[in-house]
């Protein structure tokens, strides 16, 4: 897709960090856009940076997790704008728990957003970026798509099935030649709230220590790139209907250095994640 003037394009998660930042980025191309969060007070600022660029905009408090809502939105989008040209599934949220304690709530409820809702988003507007004829869908992975760290188990395996899926998704789309591609982003540290806003589960910090310690040290971990730079990354990769980005130093260097090690930088993470939490 080489021009977003008049397109559509719908994300999840818009009320804030990347999905606020994209909605910005392709309303100053001339993109109108269909904002969805669980946060409808962040949606309000985000529409009213985007009404500011004379594109039309939406607003839907959705959660991403209930097929049977995201199935409806995507129907309201495309009765209501006429089209949909472009889905960013880029809702998400962090867990912090070792995998012998996180509790099953947890669990599903990790995967219910980070996965699950990526698969809605996709089976949900699909037919209508088919309708289109110029189509394309970013599914939001992480460098934690790509490897693996301890307390981030549930995360990893959200992040890594979103990998499988897209992918197998981009091959199906091309063998078809529908005219609808699909990219699979890996952001690194994104400066977002998602850090702030996670779930940690006791088993993350060591006995006698403040919990909110470990929050502080994974906020740290995610404070490399800025959502407005990530968000422009993402729409060039549109642009260059890339099937993999990678956002951010962090995740190009650490990305090369699975490449390079394959397995073995299992032990080296592990090292490395014993020096910091002391």
């Amino acid at each position: 897709m080489k021009n977003f003037k008049n397109k559509v394009a719908a994300i999840t998660g818009a009320a804030s960090g990347m999905g606020r930042e994209l909605a910005v980025e392709l309303a100053q191309r001339g993109c109108h856009v269909a904002l969805s969060d669980v946060n409808e007070a962040g949606l309000a600022e985000t529409a009213a940076l985007v009404k500011k660029h004379g594109v039309k905009v939406s607003t839907t408090k959705l959660d991403v997790s209930k097929r049977e809502a995201v199935n409806a939105w995507a129907d309201q989008v495309a009765s209501e704008f006429g089209q949909v040209n472009l889905v960013f599934n880029n809702a998400g949220v962090a867990l912090g728990a070792t995998l012998d304690k996180v509790k099953p709530a947890d669990f599903e409820w990790i995967m219910g957003i980070n996965f699950w809702g990526v698969v809605w988003g996709t089976q949900a507007f699909l037919p209508h970026l088919k309708k289109s004829g110029d189509g394309h869908i970013v599914n939001t992975s992480s460098l934690f798509g790509l490897m693996s760290q301890p307390t981030q188990g549930t995360y990893n395996a959200s992040k890594f099935a979103v990998r499988g899926f897209t992918e197998s998704l981009r091959q199906e789309l091309d063998v078809e030649n529908c005219g609808v591609s699909a990219t699979c982003v890996h952001p690194g540290g994104i400066r977002t709230n998602i850090a702030k806003a996670a779930k940690l589960d006791p088993s993350m910090a060591k006995p006698g220590t403040d919990l909110e310690l470990a929050r502080r040290r994974f906020d740290k971990l995610l404070n490399t790139t800025t959502a407005n730079s990530a968000a422009r990354t993402m729409i060039r990769a549109v642009e260059k209907n890339k099937r993999r980005v990678l956002v951010g130093p962090d995740a190009i260097f650490l990305d090369k250095l699975v490449r390079l090690t394959g397995s073995w930088y299992q032990p080296l993470v592990t090292f490395f994640f014993k020096k910091m939490m002391g």
